[in-house]
């Protein structure tokens, strides 16, 4: 029989005793602390549901975990599953007859840890995981084998709270299906703060012993010292006894540290604030004396059992999760530096220590350290943590982060080491800083660049935001990224589909499509077009020639629009080797022909996509002679063909806009470089930009268009104020621009009221822009008025959208 005694409880051999309030809150985690005196056979026995009295009288078929310490006459340590034993070890003498002993036994998914001492989580003796996790166990019952054992201060814990929420956060990210089953990343990292780490054992490194009951309450020494002055935290003490302290008063102030919000009755507001004051939480000190005073000039509020609501006033909003507690970063950041209060020293294998650092605030910002730390992972129970295939710069730059939620001026400077630290931010789950890399990458982003980041983020989930911008860029860039280089062939198959399937895909000709999925067939380093493969397949066949990229270009050509390419060229591909070897190809190119030949009489081809024009295709408006009407500017006086040629300055729906770098006057009229009417004196005058003289003349084609310009034309007013420096160049904004074409010492212009035109080469050409200028760099050859650029007409040629 069971006896109760005063304040332990004694279990005769052979029996187990069971009660309701000995329980996990959630099924299958959980801790239980206790005392025992007993000579050896201390035993514990965890169910679903609560078991019989007479427990090893009777056999339990229900899953069941049973660890027995000190068995074998106090020699050994035995775990069971289900009545058959799983461990056996030797040499864990946890078990004495002189006294009662502290102990405690954790259970995490199947994790079962077991320790001794006065307080739960720390003294570790022993761990072994469950291959196949009981995850239902629940109720926890004291036994004994051979001998009475004493029971007494038994209290069932808590271990993870926060934890629930991990099953809908995968490395700070959720991945859901919408209704057609397409992956959606979903950011749930707002709901992930401090406060899920309130008295709860997780991560904690020291604790309060609180009122006349002892009652033990977890925190963290990093956060506490950071908020205060807890000075007595030092390394060689984690517990502090407040005996003259109710609980609480305790929990208003952890409550208010770690979620910057707490309650308490009026009546405690004065100890509230006076451990407050003993803490140093001056923040709370004031806002609880605000109280008393406000009570103390009105006796109609005076309530002793009404609740008092404190609120830390938190003045800036920021991404960090600190900045709206009062939490101070500096003191963060100093402990970083020092390793004052640390509990983790993390290494990097080949470079060696990088930090110390507190598990606390790495868990704090990334739910995978979270993890790392408390879910019985070797690194839960050791004070060091080992890394490999880490960046050291990037990861020490990413801890930067973790404690104080900013980037440095470095990181930010350097696209090689924000690629890295974007990287890093994925892994460990660092939700905040991943937006802010991908926001800094696409800021800083070249033309060069963007094949290589995209071939690197491509497989990365998170970075789908990032990722998509990427595709939409190069597919509205298409001849310059087909042109200009061949990294786009590393990129990977799906992605390469992504870009020639994208609707927002500009390209200036159907053949550089073909070209371009060629070239991806191949993995070619080298530009070329079909006419090139062609002769290779002279002597080679396609399945050498694309290897195992072959049914990525049948997947592929269907997307060319070959209706669309001229009647001569469609008949080259039909006639050629390429169109032989590849059947597909073969059957595209007949479809396209027996299109034209029949024109609109096949009336059911016109549904199909690869018969239609694309929306974002470029129209090309090719330069003839000086003077002609091939241009883009005549066009837009046309309004873009739709009636005869009016000056696109004055017509009733303007669709050009044309600024000089002076204010407009007389001899400053920019109706006039579009007039098609010779102006003996037209000029922009100049200004000052950015500690430089100069003078210009600009053209804005609209928000709805942009020009790849190959050509452009000048003509001089009837001065003799001859250029010889300036620049030719193009901009999406209005502010940044490219140069397309430099002039120096350039003697063309030599007349007055002389046209000169001047072609634009290079991967330049192939960008397209909405903005165009022609600026004056040096000073004209009239000494009178040096910087005035006179000219009374320009025309701007190439692929027009």
């Amino acid at each position: 029989m069971v006896e109760k005694k005063d304040t332990f409880l004694t279990v005769p051999p052979f029996e187990c005793a069971w009660r309701e309030d000995l329980k996990f809150r959630e099924a299958g985690r959980g801790c239980v602390a206790f005392e025992a005196y007993a000579c050896n056979d201390v035993t514990l026995v965890f169910r679903q549901n609560v078991g019989s009295q007479g427990y090893h009288y009777k056999r339990d078929s229900s899953p069941h975990y049973t660890v027995i310490l000190g068995s074998h006459r106090n020699r050994r340590l035995r775990i069971e599953v289900n009545g058959k034993n799983v461990v056996d070890v030797a040499g864990i003498g946890l078990c004495c007859s002189s006294s009662f002993q502290s102990y405690w036994i954790s259970i995490y998914d199947g994790l079962i840890s077991v320790g001794n001492g006065n307080y739960p989580l720390q003294g570790v003796v022993f761990q072994w995981r469950d291959p196949n996790p009981n995850c239902g166990v629940q109720y926890i019952g004291l036994s004994s084998w051979d001998k009475h054992v004493k029971y007494r201060n038994v209290n069932v814990l808590s271990l993870t709270p926060h934890v629930p929420q991990w099953k809908h956060v995968s490395f700070g990210v959720s991945q859901v299906e919408d209704g057609e089953g397409e992956e959606i990343i979903m950011m749930d990292y707002e709901k992930w703060g401090l406060k899920n780490f309130l008295e709860s054992w997780e991560l904690s490194d020291m604790l309060f012993i609180v009122g006349s009951e002892e009652r033990p309450v977890p925190a963290h020494k990093a956060i506490l010292a950071a908020s205060g002055n807890f000075s007595f935290c030092s390394p060689s003490s984690f517990v502090v006894k407040l005996p003259m302290v109710s609980y609480g008063v305790l929990h208003a102030l952890l409550q208010y540290i770690y979620t910057g919000w707490t309650q308490i009755l009026q009546h405690q507001l004065g100890s509230l604030r006076a451990l407050s004051l003993q803490f140093e939480v001056m923040s709370l000190v004031k806002q609880c004396e605000e109280n008393m005073e406000r009570l103390k000039q009105d006796d109609k509020l005076t309530d002793p059992s009404k609740i008092v609501e404190l609120t830390y006033p938190c003045i800036q909003l920021h991404s960090s999760t600190l900045a709206s507690l009062p939490i101070s970063i500096e003191r963060l950041r100093q402990f970083k530096l020092t390793g004052q209060y640390s509990d983790v020293n993390i290494y990097i294998e080949n470079y060696g220590l990088v930090a110390r650092a507190h598990k606390i605030v790495l868990g704090l910002r990334s739910v995978p350290f979270a993890k790392m730390f408390t879910n019985g992972m070797s690194e839960s129970m050791t004070s060091e943590l080992t890394l490999k295939d880490v960046p050291a710069e990037a990861f020490m730059a990413m801890l930067d982060f973790l404690y104080d939620g900013e980037l440095n001026d470095k990181i930010i400077d350097s696209g090689a080491l924000l690629l890295q630290l974007l990287l890093l931010a994925d892994q460990f789950g660092v939700t905040f800083l991943h937006q802010e890399c991908c926001k800094m990458l696409l800021d800083c982003l070249s033309e060069d660049s963007v094949c290589p980041l995209l071939q690197v983020i491509s497989s990365i989930p998170s970075c789908r935001p990032i990722r998509e911008t990427l595709e939409r860029r190069i597919s509205m860039n298409f001849d310059y990224y087909i042109s200009s280089s061949t990294d786009f062939v590393s990129l990977d198959e799906a992605t390469f589909i992504n870009i020639i399937k994208h609707p927002d895909l500009t390209v200036t000709s159907e053949e550089k499509v073909l070209n371009a999925i060629l070239m991806f067939g191949m993995r070619t380093k080298e530009l070329l077009g079909w006419e090139m493969v062609d002769e290779l397949l002279v002597n080679s066949k396609s399945e050498i020639l694309f290897g195992e990229r072959l049914q990525s270009v049948y997947d592929l050509l269907p997307f060319v629009r070959f209706p669309l390419l001229p009647y001569s060229l469609l008949e080259k591909l039909q006639k050629s080797n390429i169109t032989s070897h590849i059947p597909v190809l073969q059957d595209l190119v007949g479809e396209a022909i027996n299109f034209i030949q029949c024109g609109q009489a096949r009336l059911e081809n016109e549904e199909k996509v690869r018969f239609q024009h694309r929306h974002s295709s470029y129209r090309e408006l090719q330069y003839i002679c000086d003077g002609d009407n091939h241009g883009v500017l005549y066009f837009a006086g046309t309004s873009y063909g739709e009636h005869p040629w009016v000056n696109p300055l004055l017509a009733e729906r303007k669709t050009i806009t044309i600024t000089a770098s002076s204010p407009r006057s007389r001899y400053t009229d920019p109706k006039v470089l579009v007039s098609r009417t010779y102006q003996g004196t037209c000029y922009a005058g100049p200004r000052l930009e950015n500690g430089h003289i100069c003078s210009w003349w600009m053209v804005d084609l609209g928000q709805d268009h942009q020009l790849m310009c190959n050509y452009y034309t000048l003509r001089q007013d009837g001065s003799k104020a001859f250029p010889r420096s300036w620049n030719f160049q193009g901009s999406l904004d209005g502010k940044n621009w490219t140069n397309l074409r430099v002039h120096e010492n350039d003697g063309t212009v030599c007349k007055p009221g002389q046209f000169a035109s001047w072609s634009i080469t290079g991967p330049n050409a192939l960008l397209p822009f909405r903005y165009f200028r022609v600026v004056l760099t040096r000073p004209t050859v009239d000494a009178t008025n040096p910087w005035n650029f006179c000219l009374c007409y320009l025309e701007l040629y190439g692929y027009f959208h």
